[in-house]
């Protein structure tokens, strides 16, 4: 399976802000934003050309998919997907779609410190949805899902660091939280509960161009 295996502080550095990208880090002055917020590379300092049309859009398509842990051939399946859906508004879809893979509703529940380390964990088969092992990061959840961690992995010492590290940081209204090591899925997100600084329209009119 392709995936990006880069420094993934560089990809925030880009991108001219956090994505929380490496769970516990991102909350610290260790966090490269604090440190060097500046593009990566060797004439970081120099870029300082104001970005319009196409570059402002394709930024916004990368910082969403970098924020998910998605490469462009999924991204643009979840956009077409998004796009066929009716009823809704295309960009709101697709992010609805995103924060619904199951990887994404681990980390938002607090069962993994980054969507990477919940991704990692959903693949090892740590998770149950609906009392049934899912080992799919991808897999897309609905309302009144319920994700639990399974028994013999309650006493896993990543899951529990986790559960530690994000206390006091809260869970997304549409999750609901059933114990220390589980929880559910209220609603759908709506776009007001989908705290993320991006212009999901950008998205819409670069594809389709």
């Amino acid at each position: 399976m392709a995936r990006y295996n880069g420094p993934v502080c560089r990809l925030c550095r880009r991108e001219g802000m956090k994505l929380f990208l490496k769970g516990e880090r991102c909350y610290t002055e260790k966090c490269a934003i604090e440190k060097r917020n500046m593009p990566p590379g060797q004439h970081g300092r120099l870029r300082k050309a104001k970005m319009v049309g196409y570059a402002v859009q394709l930024r916004e398509k990368q910082k969403v998919k970098r924020i998910y842990g998605v490469l462009e051939d999924q991204f643009r399946g979840y956009f077409a997907q998004a796009d066929r859906t009716r009823g809704g508004i295309t960009g709101e879809t697709l992010l609805q779609l995103l924060e619904r893979r199951l990887d994404n509703v681990v980390y938002r529940m607090g069962l993994g410190t980054s969507r990477a380390q919940a991704r990692q964990l959903v693949r090892h088969g740590h998770f149950l949805v609906n009392g049934k092992k899912v080992d799919i990061p991808s897999y897309s959840l609905k309302a009144g899902d319920t994700v639990a961690v399974r028994e013999g992995s309650r006493a896993n010492t990543t899951i529990i660091h986790a559960t530690e590290e994000v206390k006091g940081r809260g869970i997304p209204e549409w999750l609901s939280l059933e114990g220390e090591m589980g929880g559910k899925v209220v609603s759908m997100p709506t776009r007001e509960q989908i705290n993320l600084p991006v212009q999901e329209q950008l998205i819409v009119e670069l594809y389709s161009k």
